[in-house]
C-alpha cells in the first residue's frame, strides 16, 4: 500500500502520466483531429455567442489554443487533457472535503479512471469535454459556498455554472440537482440564500450575450438539441425503451469501475445514513442527475445519447467510496492498484490498435494534404489569400483549420456575399456536381468534395 505521507505524490504523479499518455497517444496515431474537435476549429475561426449546434464554449477554447500554438494537432490532445485534469484535481478536492482520510481520496479518484468517458474518448475534445472542468468547479465550489458562506465560493459558483452553460445545455441538469438540494434543506441554509441568489444572477449576467444571440438566432440551438433527441419521431413505445436502453448502456459502461471497486471490498453491502450531509450531498451531484434525465427520457421519448453522460460520473468514485467505507479493505489496495494499473493501460494500447487498424475513421482524413492540393492550385490561379471557406464543418472546416492563412469557416455565406470584399478569397466546399454547374470560378474535385474557388487574377 502507498504510505500516507506519499499518496499526494501518486496523485501528482497520476495526474502527469494520464496527460502525458492521452495526449502523445492520438497525437501519434492520428493522421487528422477528430471530427468534433475540428467542429469546434470551424467555429472558433468565426466566433461568436452561439453556433448552429452548441454554444460557444469549447469555440473559445480551441481558438485560444490555436492562437498559442497553431495548426499543430497535439495541441488540441492537450487541450482536452487540460480540461480532464482540471476535473481530476476538483474531484480530488472535493473529496478530500469528504473524507477524512487522503487514500479514500486517492482511491475514489482512480476508480473513475475506469469509465472510458475519462480516457478512451478523451482526445476528442468537444462540448462533453468541455463541461468536464466546470462540472467539477460547480459542485466544489457549491459545496464550499454552503459551508464556509463566503461571498468569493459563491461567486465561482455563478461564473463556473455559467461557464459549464456555455459549454453545452445539458449542464442544466447538475445546476437543477443543486437547486433541489438547497430547497430541500433550506431551513439548514437559509443563511446562504441570498449569495446563492448572487451567484444566480452573475450566472445570468454572464449568460446575456449567450441569450441575446438566442434570440437574433431563432433559438437554432435548441431546435438542434430536441432534433438529437428524435423528439419529433417519438412514439408512445419511446417512452419506455429509450429509458431502458440509456439503463442498460449506463450499467455497461460502469463495468470496469465497479470491477475495480469490488477488488477492495470485504463485502458487497452499502451503509447510507441520510442523517450524513456528506452523504446526502453525493446523492444529489450523482444519483439525482441521472434520474431527471431518466425523467426527461420517459416523459419526452427523448433518445439520450451515450456521450450525454460524459460528466455525470465525475463523482461515482466519491461516492461509492463513501458508501462502501466501512466495507473497504486496505489490505487489499494491491489488488486495486493492480486492476487499476491494468485498465489504465489497456486503454491507451486499444485506442492506439484501433486507430492503427480501422483506415475507415474519420482521424485518417487526409485534411493537411488536401489542404496542400487546395492550396497550390489557388497560387496557381489566385494573388489573394484564402480569407473564407464555406462549406459544412468537416470539409470547410479541415480547410480553414489547415490553410496557412486560417480563412474563417462559414456554412453559408447568404446574404454576406454582397458584403465580400475584392481581396477575400473564398473557397465554396460540397457535392460536386452542383458546384461545378454553379462555380464562377475555378473548379476542382478531391473525391468525394467539390471545391470552387473565387478569388482575384
Amino acid at each position: 500500500m502507498i504510505a500516507k505521507k506519499n499518496i499526494t505524490k501518486a496523485y501528482h504523479l497520476f495526474l502527469i502520466v494520464h496527460l502525458i499518455v492521452w495526449t502523445m497517444v492520438p497525437a501519434i496515431s492520428n493522421l487528422n483531429l477528430p471530427l468534433d474537435t475540428i467542429e469546434a476549429l470551424a467555429w472558433g475561426s468565426n466566433l461568436s455567442w452561439g453556433f448552429n449546434k452548441h454554444p460557444p464554449f469549447s469555440a473559445f477554447a480551441v481558438e485560444l489554443f490555436y492562437i498559442l500554438f497553431g495548426a499543430n494537432d497535439w495541441a488540441y490532445y492537450l487541450l482536452s487533457q487540460v480540461f480532464v485534469i482540471i476535473a481530476f484535481i476538483y474531484v480530488w478536492k472535493f473529496s478530500n472535503e469528504i473524507f477524512e482520510e487522503k487514500i479514500y481520496a486517492f482511491i475514489s479518484l482512480l476508480a473513475i479512471e475506469g469509465i472510458f468517458f475519462y480516457n478512451y474518448t478523451t482526445p476528442e475534445f468537444n462540448v462533453n469535454i468541455s463541461q468536464l472542468p466546470f462540472w467539477a468547479l460547480t459542485v466544489y465550489f457549491f459545496w464550499k459556498g454552503l459551508k464556509q458562506n463566503k461571498i468569493i465560493y459563491w461567486f465561482l459558483f455563478g461564473a463556473f455554472s455559467a461557464f459549464g452553460f456555455l459549454s453545452k445545455y445539458f449542464f442544466i441538469y447538475i445546476l437543477i440537482s443543486l437547486f433541489l438540494y438547497i430547497l430541500f434543506f433550506f431551513k439548514k441554509y437559509r443563511a446562504n440564500v441570498k449569495y446563492y441568489i448572487l451567484s444566480i444572477l452573475i450566472s445570468l449576467l454572464i449568460l446575456l450575450p449567450h441569450f441575446f444571440w438566442l434570440f437574433e438566432n431563432n433559438f437554432v440551438t435548441l431546435s438542434y438539441g430536441l432534433a438529437r433527441s428524435n423528439l419529433s419521431d417519438s412514439v408512445f413505445l419511446a417512452h419506455l425503451y429509450n429509458p431502458l436502453i440509456f439503463i442498460y448502456k449506463q450499467l455497461l459502461i460502469l463495468l470496469p469501475f465497479f470491477l475495480i471497486i469490488y477488488t477492495i471490498l470485504k463485502k458487497v453491502k452499502i451503509k447510507i445514513s441520510f442523517k450524513n450531509q456528506k452523504n446526502v450531498f453525493l446523492i444529489f451531484i450523482t444519483i439525482v442527475p441521472i434520474i431527471l434525465v431518466l425523467l426527461t427520457s420517459f416523459s419526452t421519448g427523448a433518445k439520450i445519447r451515450t456521450m450525454w453522460m460524459t460528466p455525470f460520473y465525475l463523482f461515482f468514485g466519491t461516492l461509492f467510496i463513501k458508501l462502501f467505507q466501512e466495507n473497504i479493505n486496505l489490505k487489499r489496495i494491491k489488488r486495486f492498484y493492480l486492476i487499476f494499473i491494468s485498465l489504465f493501460l489497456v486503454s491507451p494500447i486499444l485506442y492506439f490498435t484501433v486507430s492503427k487498424l480501422d483506415e475507415t475513421k474519420r482521424t485518417d482524413y487526409p485534411g493537411r494534404e488536401i489542404s496542400r492540393l487546395v492550396q497550390n492550385k489557388w497560387d496557381d490561379n489566385f494573388v489573394n489569400e484564402i480569407k473564407i471557406v464555406v462549406g459544412d464543418e468537416w470539409s470547410a472546416g479541415n480547410l480553414s483549420y489547415h490553410l496557412y492563412s486560417r480563412p474563417i469557416w462559414k456554412q453559408e455565406l447568404k446574404n454576406d456575399v454582397t458584403n465580400l470584399k475584392d481581396d477575400q478569397g473564398v473557397i465554396y466546399t460540397g457535392n460536386p456536381k452542383i458546384l461545378k454547374e454553379i462555380c464562377p470560378g475555378v473548379f476542382g474535385t478531391i473525391k468525394p468534395v467539390g471545391y470552387c474557388m473565387i478569388g482575384r487574377k
